[in-house]
């Protein structure tokens, strides 16, 4: 019989043993999982004296107007740093800013409870996430709904089969069916024993941050040291853009940084409601915000790994709603990573769009904030599959239709070849004039290997396309979920460990998890 997931009730699905589930046989096709490379110098969209002039505005809003940190400790660590303090106003003096952040690594290896899982982040890798924090779910099948720990387990499930997601953005989709007070128990459970990629961690309460590490040392199977030595768990913090840093945010920031583990800085600044119309305004602001994050980090540990994170993008001025995928967002992801190279550190980006449904809009946002961070330089690719509608909804079909665009940019990473056999000159010769190559002996031996084959793009014709039924994009994507989740097998757990976390979960369940007051 499968045994029940802790707090649910709810059945477990059935666990082959020996086998992870990136090794099951799997009727949809897929490129291998694989460590993608930027084998191309980064794109600019301002000089370099233009990119010091933003550095230099930036250093001069942390100077003259400073930041708000919304917590004690974090102020107090601040101020015996060199920072002025003046009530919850942090005012850093440039030259403590550029030392602190001189500390933190230009690299750093996220770790996994499967060894062959973890990834790099900074230099010229390339890792993409799952969407995260969408408090709806949507599928072909179920529609647009509140999001419960089933759909949040699936979502799961789907990110551990598809080979494009590397690493989980924190929680797929909010499990609204699970009290705030435990939520991060159960979804953190659901992360380690589902899936063996890297995870997330939401830094909301130290309380909640030293659950999330302890969870995490057990399912590595470490100890405190190794744990601290290894990087195995991320948080995304975002300031409470205009210029305040909150409790919540920099509670994580001191948990995490001072155990060694990866802190994500990441302002979302929305030019014209949040910062400036202007981009080179809101961006400046969006530099400000991120350093003085990552210096605390430094405050807290000097070599704690940190990322610079760009999430600035427009409004739509009539609404007021944000927009995402727009030449703006792409402007300032790729100003972004101008910033990150310049302080040496490893950058995040994201994949989103604003579209409410999987059509169109829902590719071509896509496709345009994937080309301004891939092309920006961005080391971690956030929510890139599955992201819909602003944030507000996570998708089953667009996580598929994400996977294939990742798979795609992957293979647009993979670099050029030029020698005696890729130069063909053989080939040509022995087709001649007027001939084709289909039969050449060069195409022979590598056409299953010579181009990128996508799961969801039909390349029929129109008139065998409508004889199969006419399947659009969605529904094709809707199929391919379906068919991955019905193939997913769970990657192997030790019995001991997963025994610690049963553990572990059922006691701070007992004891009523964390307090929910802010």
């Amino acid at each position: 019989m499968a045994d029940d997931v802790p707090g649910t009730g709810q059945p477990r699905r059935r666990r082959r043993s020996g086998r992870s589930s990136s090794a099951v046989p799997s009727s949809v096709a897929q490129p291998p999982t694989r460590a993608h490379r930027r084998w191309f110098e980064p794109t600019r969209v301002v000089s370099d004296d233009e990119l010091e002039a933003i550095h230099l505005a930036s250093l001069e809003v942390l100077r003259d107007i400073g930041i708000d940190v919304l917590d004690d400790d974090a102020r107090s660590r601040l101020a015996a740093a060199g920072a002025l303090v003046e009530g919850e106003r942090v005012r850093f003096d440039p030259e403590m800013v550029l030392e602190r952040i001189a500390s933190a690594p230009a690299e750093t290896t996220l770790h996994a409870r499967s060894p062959s899982q973890a990834v790099v982040l900074g230099g010229d890798s390339v890792v993409f996430s799952a969407v995260a924090s969408a408090p709806n779910v949507s599928d072909i099948a179920g529609g647009r709904r509140t999001g419960t720990r089933g759909d949040f387990q699936d979502l799961v499930r789907l990110s551990q089969q598809l080979n494009a997601v590397q690493v989980h953005g924190g929680y797929p989709v909010e499990p609204g069916d699970v009290h705030p007070s435990v939520r991060h128990l159960h979804a953190t459970y659901d992360l380690l024993s589902l899936s063996d990629k890297p995870i997330h961690a939401y830094s909301l309460g130290a309380d909640r941050n030293r659950d999330c590490l302890e969870m995490t040392r057990i399912a590595r199977g470490c100890t405190h040291e190794q744990l601290d030595a290894e990087p195995s768990i991320y948080s995304i913090i975002n300031a409470s853009s205009p210029l305040r840093l909150d409790a919540p945010m920099c509670q994580g920031i001191i948990e995490y940084s001072a155990r060694n583990q990866l802190i994500v800085m990441t302002p979302f600044t929305l030019a014209g409601a949040m910062a400036p119309v202007t981009i080179a305004g809101a961006v400046t602001q969006q530099n400000a915000e991120a350093l003085a994050g990552i210096v605390l980090t430094q405050v807290v540990r000097a070599g704690a790994p940190v990322a610079y994170g760009g999430f600035t993008s427009n409004v739509d001025m009539r609404s007021g709603s944000p927009a995402f995928g727009t030449p703006e967002y792409m402007q300032s992801a790729i100003l972004g990573g101008q910033l990150a190279r310049r302080y040496r550190l490893p950058y995040r980006s994201s994949n989103v769009n604003a579209a409410n449904a999987v059509d169109a809009q829902a590719a071509y946002e896509s496709v345009f904030s994937l080309w301004g961070a891939v092309m920006g330089g961005a080391n971690l690719v956030f929510h890139g599959a599955g992201w819909m509608e602003g944030g507000l909804r996570a998708s089953f079909e667009k996580m598929v239709l994400d996977a294939d665009l990742i798979q795609m940019v992957a293979a647009f990473l993979q670099p050029l070849v030029v020698d005696d056999a890729t130069l063909a000159l053989d080939a040509i010769a022995e087709v001649g004039p007027g001939g084709h190559f289909f039969g050449a002996q060069h195409t022979q031996e590598r056409y299953r290997t010579a181009f990128f084959a996508p799961m969801i793009s039909d390349w029929r014709n129109f008139e065998s396309w409508s004889e199969a039924g006419s399947p659009t994009a969605d529904e094709k994507a809707a199929e391919l979920a379906r068919s991955l989740l019905d193939e997913y097998e769970p990657p192997p757990l030790d019995d001991a460990i997963r025994a610690e976390l049963d553990d572990f979960v059922a006691r701070r369940v007992a004891e009523g998890g964390v307090a929910t007051d802010y």
